[in-house]
């Protein structure tokens, strides 16, 4: 390979990466869900390129070529990864949580809260769908309402009030 030929090789690719760096470390993340590994395997896939480059290689469309060497290197990647029995890791000292109980009851407690905010009056139901469902601050609810902070507040806390006598009626 002549210096001009490598130069004119070293510009395809730097204008390669310039320009599809980004799209490729994005795809590698999703396939991987890791950065780290994503972002060496675009490197990988660079130094492939130029690999091939070096030896002659000629590239008709580099992103299909990118994209072709990336996939087949994340091809490799699942095909290297050892899946880990839970025997083995409990062995090992692994104790399995059951953290997803307490999510489960929210999301239950969330959902029964919503039907019952339909019990409410309707000048309270507004406030409490506006303050809990849709995640809107006090200012936000004003100036949507065109009443004070303070009113949106008193009528926040007593629905809030009036949700909970009715969520616990004892």
């Amino acid at each position: 390979m002549t210096p001009d030929q490598e130069t004119e090789q070293k510009a395809i690719l730097t204008a390669a990466h310039n320009n599809f760096e980004k799209g490729l470390n994005s795809h590698a993340f999703l396939k991987v869900n890791n950065h780290e590994t994503g972002e060496d395997m675009v490197q990988d896939t660079f130094a492939k390129t130029w690999s091939y480059l070096v030896k002659g290689g000629k590239i008709d469309v580099m992103k299909a070529f990118l994209y072709h060497i990336l996939n087949n290197l994340i091809v490799d990647e699942y095909r290297k990864r050892k899946t880990a029995s839970l025997d083995v890791m409990m062995e090992k000292g692994f104790e399995p949580a059951n953290a997803d109980s307490g999510r489960v009851l929210n999301l239950l407690d969330g959902k029964s809260a919503l039907v019952l905010i339909q019990r409410l009056p309707e000048k309270y139901q507004r406030v409490m769908r506006m303050r809990y469902v849709q995640d809107l601050s006090l200012k936000e609810m004003s100036l949507i309402t065109g009443e004070t902070k303070n009113a949106m507040a008193v009528q926040a806390h007593r629905g809030l009030e009036k949700l909970k006598l009715l969520y616990n009626p004892a």
